[in-house]
């Protein structure tokens, strides 16, 4: 058979319409009917990925142009009505929308839709199926939502209801529940535009404050935040929900989690409150998972600058000076890369409270689940991240944080013995009630003066289970300028743990076990604490099981309190303490605002603060900077821990227990 005659292959088929899509067009055509053409878009969410103007993941969304102004929206399990109604301060868009109902989906779910390829998850056979009474009661929703000036959102609070919502009808049971929407600052559509101007300085200004010995100038309970529209199963912002544990015998715990992506995946970032009451738990879960919000992605105004170290180190934090991790990781972990001087990567405008100067600091120190491959020298994460009701107030606790993990690793590493503070001595309710709750579950509880070089009051709280059985050991830390806050602030963490490190340890005896024997194993932030369940890791724990002496609280803190503790009624003079103890151990001072559209609304403000030289915490026992950092040999001479430098031949070579 010749070239001439030889039968040509038929063409391909048409790919056969998504089965999403055929049900988005008979709904559309039956509303239309319902309620007049022109009226309406639907369109379908769930199908393709509503996020991939955000990254080169997949294909291109097919209805991105529609969905800004839709107002009708398919699921599998639901259509969504809106947005409507609210005070039309904080507009939202239906590609908000989208966005938000897209990050509430399962691992697998997410997956398929962000890096699936460019068919992404399909329905097996003809679904969402839709029938007339589907057709007619999303009709009436939409001529009661927005065909009607007098909708009335149904939310409890002033701060939900002023925002729009959206109403899910459930296809099975045609049930409709209400959500307020945040919009999304990612959004392309109604967020604000990024700004490519050099960032305004972060100049701190004076706080008044309502009482010298307090560091937060109104109560968490002051703010105006949307927890209906941060925690929901349709639109949350922060998750679908918040769960409560009324069976836990030492707090009050309220959490919430939400998958973000980050550079490997994504990542199960978990918010919570651990205080005495699930109100006031609840809200400072919602204020820790603000916190992360802000801290996982860049999501405000401003975009990054692009450039190399050579290129921008005149005025660039040096990513050195912050820590790199032993050449043997770099050989051996395919995830990191060691850091090229010559690569141009993303940097954030900071500010240096030290010199008073813009600064720039590598993004991936700053946004600890973003990252490209150009700036994976490192992983970070949130240490040195908070949150306030002012810039003052953020920049505090976020360099407090980064002082107590410092404290934490040098004695640690150093194996240093500390001073442990009599318990019966600290005065007030709230310590002793912690104790005697931890004494109910078996455990006795020993604080420790953990200051290392800094005056500031760092205390390390060890709980130990008088049996020796497993669950053996858990440790938290606290830093406050105020040590009884600090003494009850370590207490409140270790109680939160002791519950659960028990049965965490049997579940996990064989995996801990191998561990033990073998650092390497320890990968992940639960390895390091959940090794200590195990008795045998009591050894390595001697140091902070043998106190050099238990002394009073009184005689503990008598000269922090009487002259080195800052009491002039300012808040600004607070940080200024804090700065000058960090800058006076030969250390910068630098904030990076990572505040979001959404947190402004509330009054919040959120920062990243970095302190280069300090030792960084990191999980994975490969990837620890601290080991190699000079700090970790000078620190506790310089505090009077020690007469001469730590060599590399005393340092403790053991995973942290840090939770």
């Amino acid at each position: 058979m010749t070239t001439a005659t030889r039968q040509q292959p038929p063409p391909p088929a048409p790919p056969l319409p998504h089965p999403m899509h055929r049900a988005r067009a008979v709904l559309h055509s039956a509303l239309a009917d319902r309620l007049g053409p022109g009226t309406l878009h639907v369109v379908p969410i769930g199908a393709t990925d509503a996020t991939a103007h955000l990254g080169d993941r997949g294909a291109p969304d097919p209805w991105a142009a529609d969905r800004p102004g839709a107002r009708v929206h398919l699921t599998a399990s639901a259509v969504l009505v809106g947005p409507w109604g609210g005070d039309g301060t904080a507009p939202a868009c239906g590609r908000c929308l989208a966005m938000r109902w897209q990050r509430l989906r399962s691992r697998s779910e997410r997956d398929a839709l962000e890096t699936g390829g460019p068919d992404g998850p399909r329905p097996v056979g003809e679904w969402p199926l839709l029938t007339d009474h589907t057709h007619d009661a999303v009709a009436a929703l939409y001529a009661a939502v927005l065909g009607s000036p007098d909708a009335v959102p149904p939310a409890a609070k002033g701060a939900d209801r002023a925002l729009p919502q959206v109403s899910r009808l459930d296809l099975k049971t045609l049930r409709i529940r209400t959500f307020p929407l945040l919009a999304d600052p990612l959004c392309p559509d109604c967020a604000p535009r990024p700004g490519t101007a050099e960032a305004t300085p972060h100049a701190l200004v004076p706080r008044p404050k309502p009482d010298p010995d307090t560091y937060r100038l109104r109560p968490a309970s002051a703010y105006p935040i949307p927890e209906e529209a941060l925690a929901n199963p349709v639109c949350g912002a922060l998750g679908g929900g918040t769960w409560i544990d009324v069976t836990s015998p030492t707090t009050a715990p309220v959490a919430g989690s939400v998958f973000v992506r980050g550079y490997a995946g994504l990542n199960d970032v978990t918010w919570s409150g651990q205080e005495n009451a699930f109100s006031t738990s609840r809200t400072l879960a919602f204020l820790e998972g603000l916190e992360r919000y802000a801290g996982t992605h860049r999501r405000g105004r401003t975009t990054p600058v692009t450039g190399s170290w050579n290129e921008l180190a005149a005025h660039a934090v040096d990513p050195a000076v912050c820590g790199f991790y032993d050449p043997r990781t770099y050989r051996d972990d395919p995830l990191v890369d060691p850091f090229d001087p010559d690569r141009p990567i993303p940097w954030e405008r900071g500010w240096s409270l030290r010199d008073e100067r813009p600064v720039l600091v590598p993004s991936r120190l700053v946004y600890y689940s973003a990252g490209l491959a150009a700036d994976n020298f490192v992983f970070e994460c949130s240490n040195g991240c908070a949150i306030g009701g002012s810039l003052e107030e953020a920049v505090l606790g976020g360099l407090l944080e980064l002082v107590e993990r410092d404290a934490f690793l040098n004695a640690w590493y150093g194996a240093a013995r500390l001073t442990r503070i009599d318990l019966d001595t600290v005065g007030g309710r709230t310590a002793a009630a912690m104790a005697e709750r931890a004494a109910l579950q078996g455990y006795d509880v020993h604080v420790l003066d953990n200051r290392i070089d800094l005056a500031v009051p760092v205390v390390t709280a060890v709980a130990v289970r008088r049996d020796g059985g497993p669950g053996m050991l858990s440790f938290a830390a606290a830093a406050s300028l105020d040590p009884l806050a600090a003494v009850e602030g370590a207490l409140s963490e270790v109680l939160t743990y002791i519950p659960h490190l028990s049965r965490q340890t049997i579940e996990r005896r064989g995996e801990l076990e191998a561990m033990a024997d073998d650092f390497h194993r320890v990968r992940h932030l639960k390895d390091h604490a959940q090794l200590y369940g195990l008795p045998r890791m009591a050894e390595h724990a001697r140091s902070h099981l043998e106190p050099t002496a238990v002394r009073p609280f009184g005689d503990v803190y008598r000269d922090w309190q009487d002259d080195g503790r800052p009491r002039t009624g300012d808040l600004l003079d607070d940080v200024l303490a804090v700065r000058d103890e960090l800058t006076g151990a030969g250390h910068d001072v630098i904030v990076v605002d990572q505040t979001t559209p959404e947190q402004e609304r509330m009054g919040l403000r959120t920062v990243s603060t970095l302190v280069p030289g300090l030792l960084p915490i990191d999980f994975g026992w490969n990837r620890q900077r601290a080991l190699l950092m000079p700090r970790l040999r000078t620190a506790l001479r310089r505090g009077g821990h020690r007469a001469t430098d730590l060599t590399d031949a005393e340092i403790r070579r053991v995973p942290h227990p840090f939770p």
